[in-house]
């Protein structure tokens, strides 16, 4: 006697959520970090919404970061490698 083979399907886990696409400039992280960090503020969220807006708040924190990191940097090189106070006059 034969058994024909399974045709139950393997439950798979639920797929993540895809990433949010990167920021295009830092005044637009910038913006959006601010609408969130009033989201997370007004505590009127989900429970996996807050997270999920935590974790993207996370994400452009460092985005912002690394933007001004790389300008300081390339300021350094500008001057010479000190960085020398600003002149707005």
């Amino acid at each position: 006697m034969t058994t024909a083979p399974s045709t139950k399907t393997p439950k798979t886990p639920a797929r993540p959520a895809q990433a949010p696409e990167p920021a295009s400039s830092y005044e637009a992280a910038l913006a959006e970090l601010e609408q969130l960090v009033a989201q997370l503020e007004a505590g009127q969220l989900p429970l996996d919404q807050l997270l999920e807006r935590y974790q993207r708040g996370a994400a452009l924190l460092a985005f912002c970061r690394d933007r001004l990191e790389a300008v300081d940097k390339q300021i350094k090189v500008l001057e010479g490698g000190e960085l020398k106070p600003w002149d707005a006059a």
